[in-house]
């Protein structure tokens, strides 16, 4: 819920801010050709930077570094990639492909995902004008985007909407903003029978157990404030499932190395060359854009992978050197006592 986000407390924001993750040097060449795509392999270990591959690499990415704009879209159009978005935009996507291509040569590495499935949730939640602190924010729209990572498309969605408990009554501010209406919520399930829902939607589609997974959110918020909150009104515990979770601003930032202020969804969107699909502050709409932008990522070479968690109600960091893990198998919390 973008509203909702960018009008949190600074120290909020800060306390959610990216730590950048370190990334292996990229590797250099001064032309980037086919025949140079198909070029000599080495035996030396990945983790070896020493190896001369990498040497190649630093020199291409310096070549790339001082191609024009115009430049960089006939390379790109030249290897069939993406040829929308801006400057910087396109020269991560040209340095991560030649790179990619010199890495899986030399040790047949594949290209794809760290997880097979991401899914994708923006909620919506109850709000005043202003978003007066002392607010108790409820979930009132629960969606779901599920990406196939190795297919790079949206493979199916799920929607509900939530019946808020502490104010049912929503304001003109929140029917205006989400478009959600009162007669929308009144008919609604209220939240565990919604999560209910969710639950057995991710296991028919056998995510956690046949499938890898991981949850993605737009911000730190999501999953830290409003399903947090939402799981103690309802008095049950934090589903596992979502404990941890991949923030796309975070891995956006850090992916093509760009500051805070660059990773706002509409921004992130036109910076990779698309607009706004839907209508702005629904939550499906709002997730379908997300998965859009992840699926970018992905194409471009960007390793998605889980960055926070949720530790004893707290935010925390998940380090990019840390070992992968996707999200167990999902189910239904227990109340609490």
């Amino acid at each position: 819920m973008e509203e909702q986000k960018e009008n949190r407390p600074q120290a909020a924001r800060d306390e959610a801010a990216a730590a950048p993750a370190a990334r292996p040097p990229g590797r250099q060449h001064c032309r980037i050709s086919d025949q140079e795509t198909n070029g000599k392999t080495s035996a030396a270990s990945s983790n070896d930077f020493s190896d001369p591959i990498y040497k190649e690499i630093a020199i291409t990415n310096g070549y790339i570094n001082r191609m024009t704009r115009e430049e960089l879209r006939s390379k790109l159009a030249e290897f069939k990639l993406e040829t929308r978005g801006v400057k910087d935009v396109l020269k991560k996507r040209l340095k991560n492909y030649y790179k990619k291509q010199k890495l899986m040569q030399k040790e047949h590495i594949s290209g794809d995902s760290c997880y097979d499935y991401i899914c994708v949730v923006d909620f919506e939640a109850t709000c005043e004008e202003g978003n007066p602190p002392e607010f108790v924010h409820e979930i009132i729209e629960f969606p779901v985007v599920l990406v196939n990572t190795h297919t790079l498309e949206i493979e199916d969605t799920f929607q509900q909407y939530v019946k808020p408990e502490i104010n049912p009554k929503l304001s003109d501010f929140c029917i205006s903003l989400t478009g959600i209406t009162q007669d929308i919520v009144d008919k609604a399930d209220i939240f565990p029978q919604v999560l209910q829902n969710v639950v057995e939607w991710m296991r028919q589609r056998e995510l956690g157990t046949k499938y890898s997974y991981s949850m993605l959110t737009d911000g730190s918020w999501d999953m830290s404030k409003f399903l947090n909150i939402q799981c103690r009104i309802s008095r049950i515990k934090y589903p596992s499932f979502a404990k941890k979770w991949i923030n796309i601003r975070k891995s956006y930032g850090n992916f093509y190395k760009v500051p805070r202020n660059q990773t706002k969804l509409t921004i992130m969107l036109e910076n990779l060359g698309m607009s706004y699909d839907g209508r702005p502050h629904s939550g499906l709409d709002d997730s379908k854009n997300i998965a859009r932008i992840a699926i970018r990522m992905l194409q471009d070479g960007c390793d998605l992978r889980v960055n926070e968690r949720i530790h004893g109600g707290q935010l925390m960091t998940v380090s990019s050197s840390g070992p992968l893990e996707g999200a167990p198998a999902p189910q239904m919390p227990r109340y609490r006592n």
